[in-house]
């Protein structure tokens, strides 16, 4: 049974939510999160990103265990957001868009299973619609190489330590944030700026 193990004090939501506010949840894995999570934050309808770990088999893991690449856990994101304002399918352009969906177990100089392009799907439904995009995609020849994105059922959520949450906001200074985190973030600004599903939320 799917459960969201609340093993850390985690930030507060990004945007306030209203008790009538519809929200579905998706689990995303494309490399690091510091990465990925600062592109989410960015999404109209999307009302809180969490990093964090899942698909391995080792119970209540932490970024140390993770980063060793024996858990079988992936570093992702459990991305709440509103279907009202943006759609599974949206998220799903947005998550093969940002991030090189065809290099097996690696993005950048990231590598090992933790770095896996992955989407944990929470139904059959999101099954289906991720199955579907896919296929399109290799179809489309967006991608010089075939997609190697898994589609794995979701299980448990362990969300990461704190300080890994918000990480690009706090941290643009860094040198990983601005050689790596900030070209991603600028890549999706371009990409997408023009969208309904575009904002500025920092």
């Amino acid at each position: 049974m799917a459960q969201h193990l609340n093993n850390n004090s985690i930030l507060p939501n990004m945007n306030e939510m209203n008790e009538t506010e519809k929200m579905e949840t998706a689990i995303l894995g494309n490399g690091c999160f510091w990465c990925t999570e600062a592109v989410f934050q960015l999404l109209k309808g999307v009302i809180s990103v969490k990093s964090g770990y899942s698909g391995g088999n080792t119970p209540n893991p932490d970024y140390k265990s993770v980063c060793t690449g024996l858990t079988g856990h992936a570093e992702c994101l459990e991305i709440k957001y509103n279907p009202d304002l943006i759609s599974f399918e949206d998220l799903l352009e947005v998550f093969w868009k940002t991030h090189d969906p065809t290099t097996l177990n690696r993005q950048g100089n990231d590598v090992g299973t933790q770095y896996r392009s992955v989407v944990f799907f929470m139904d059959d439904t999101q099954k289906q619609i991720a199955n579907a995009y896919m296929e399109q995609l290799d179809k489309s020849g967006l991608f010089n190489h075939p997609i190697v994105t898994t589609l794995e059922p979701f299980t448990t959520f362990y969300p990461a330590e704190n300080y890994h949450n918000n990480y690009f906001n706090e941290n643009g200074i860094a040198p990983y944030c601005q050689f790596v985190v900030r070209p991603k973030v600028e890549k999706f600004k371009k990409t997408f700026s023009n969208t309904r599903i575009f904002t500025i939320s920092y």
